[in-house]
């Protein structure tokens, strides 16, 4: 869902260099929401977030210390990272859990996959780091019209699925906050993506680890689990947050980061894939439906769907959360 976007345009990497970790990428990222649903089967939402947050955290110091990178030294930029690693990572990763209680798997990749509609508004009017066009506004305008498709909204609200969804939606909005403010705050800063997300994971741990006991008491033993759910805990941590978050630098580096943040638009494929094939989960016909225009809206906002007009500001890429776009 963590500033590793560059600057640099690629060589023209062939597609076989990239495209089987691109893959590999949105297959991670999708299958998040299974592990997600089979987790909370066991554990509080909070305390899978706490786990897997930690899990992911020890991954990346091991990253980091294999390439000898290091962690932020800056005191203001630890001060950002609270701000950065309860919006990007805590709130929108619990709130994934407790919305999994309540929906489908697969409806929740969706709901994730709605985060750069939730961004480009706050980015352009809170805090000014893009420029609202004519072609954004469209997007934003079809993207609105799939949330209301997906939510259903003429069969009236209301019920635990509805709230469920709501909370899905929250977790895509904290993203939403969460991207602008790294962007404008910390992506500037002279350190590396893996170096900010590994310090932004262990921020959100100690975050997580003081607000367990007070939200769903003292977590339990890992030994108490059963090895389903200890299995999809590793899976969101190591997989989910640590490899994937190497293989997306990889892709970043071979296909630029315009391309390489296309994968948006497979994860929530893999995640109604993997629903459907692994827990037997079903939709209603009009969350697709809709989902597919909230995708079209991204798309015409980003400027792969129609003639594109470059503006007259150049703006730099908007940077990912650690986990997707995620992200989640």
């Amino acid at each position: 869902m963590s500033g590793v976007n560059m600057d640099f345009a690629p060589d023209r990497a062939p597609l076989r260099s990239w495209l089987p970790g691109f893959v590999a990428l949105a297959a991670i990222w999708g299958s998040s929401f299974l592990f997600i649903k089979v987790g909370v089967g066991e554990l509080h939402p909070v305390h899978l977030t706490l786990y897997r947050v930690a899990t992911g955290a020890a991954t990346l110091l091991v990253v980091l210390v294999v390439l000898r990178d290091r962690l932020p030294r800056e005191p203001a930029v630890w001060g950002h990272l609270l701000v950065v690693a309860a919006l990007g990572v805590a709130l929108p990763f619990t709130l994934f859990g407790y919305g999994e209680q309540r929906v489908e798997s697969m409806l929740a990749g969706i709901w994730n996959a709605t985060t750069p509609l939730i961004v480009l508004p706050l980015a352009v009017l809170v805090f000014r780091t893009e420029r609202l066009t004519a072609r954004r506004a469209v997007g934003l305008a079809l993207g609105f019209i799939g949330v209301l498709v997906v939510l259903g909204v003429w069969a009236g609200v209301g019920g635990a699925h509805f709230t469920g969804q709501l909370m899905c939606l929250g977790a895509a909005a904290c993203y939403g906050l969460a991207i602008p403010y790294q962007k404008k705050f910390i992506a500037g800063r002279a350190y590396s993506g893996l170096s900010l997300s590994a310090a932004q994971l262990l921020v959100a741990t100690a975050q997580l680890a003081l607000a367990a006991p007070l939200v769903a008491g003292a977590p339990p033993v890992p030994t108490d689990l059963s090895p389903r759910v200890v299995a999809s805990v590793l899976a969101l941590g190591a997989l989910g947050t640590g490899l994937a978050f190497v293989i997306n630098l990889r892709n970043i580096r071979l296909a630029g980061a315009s391309t390489a943040s296309t994968v948006t638009y497979l994860v929530p494929i893999f995640a109604v894939v993997v629903g459907a094939v692994v827990l037997g989960e079903r939709m209603n016909w009009h969350q697709p439906v809709g989902a597919l225009v909230v995708l079209v809206g991204v798309a015409v906002a980003q400027g792969l769907v129609g003639r594109r007009r470059p503006d007259p500001t150049p703006v730099a890429p908007a940077a990912r959360p650690v986990e997707p776009a995620a992200r989640a």
